[in-house]
């Protein structure tokens, strides 16, 4: 199916895209959470990224995990949808369970460290950490919007 265009945009007027992302709430047997350190800003966040035009969700979750942490990871359901309303993105975040692997950082990560949900809290920005803690409320999804600071609506 295509895309459906507006009169503005087919007449030659620039239309606003998305970049749209994918993220794993990575949570071990202790109930730890997966999270590293970005190498690009030193932020807490999520293993995650941009999406690739020929590979599922699911499927670009596993290889974004895999390349910022060096573990593998069994995808088992969409937990949240967030969408950054300043820069465009909207982010997809399944819940994922460790299926091996050895935790190791990357080009894109300067650390790797499994979390307490407190942990979380206390170094995740909240428009990060709180779509760790959503994956494990067990309502999702949730769908949320943050202008990159703060939420400014949510939906569970």
């Amino acid at each position: 199916m295509l895309p459906h265009m507006s009169n503005s945009a087919q007449e030659g007027e620039s239309t606003p895209l998305h970049s749209v992302s994918v993220a794993g709430v990575v949570i071990g047997e202790d109930g730890r959470l997966l999270a590293i350190r970005r190498a690009d800003n030193g932020t807490w966040e999520l293993p995650g990224g941009v999406l690739e035009l020929d590979e599922t969700p699911e499927a670009g979750v596993a290889r974004e995990v895999f390349e910022e942490t060096g573990i593998h990871v069994e995808v088992d359901q969409l937990t949240g949808v967030y969408k950054n309303t300043t820069r465009g993105f909207v982010a997809l975040v399944f819940r994922c369970k460790p299926s091996g692997g050895t935790e190791r950082t990357s080009s894109e990560s300067t650390a790797v460290d499994w979390l307490t949900p407190e942990e979380v809290s206390e170094r995740m920005a909240e428009v990060f950490a709180i779509r760790l803690l959503d994956a494990l409320d067990g309502n999702e999804p949730h769908v949320r919007s943050h202008d990159g600071r703060r939420l400014i609506s949510e939906h569970a």
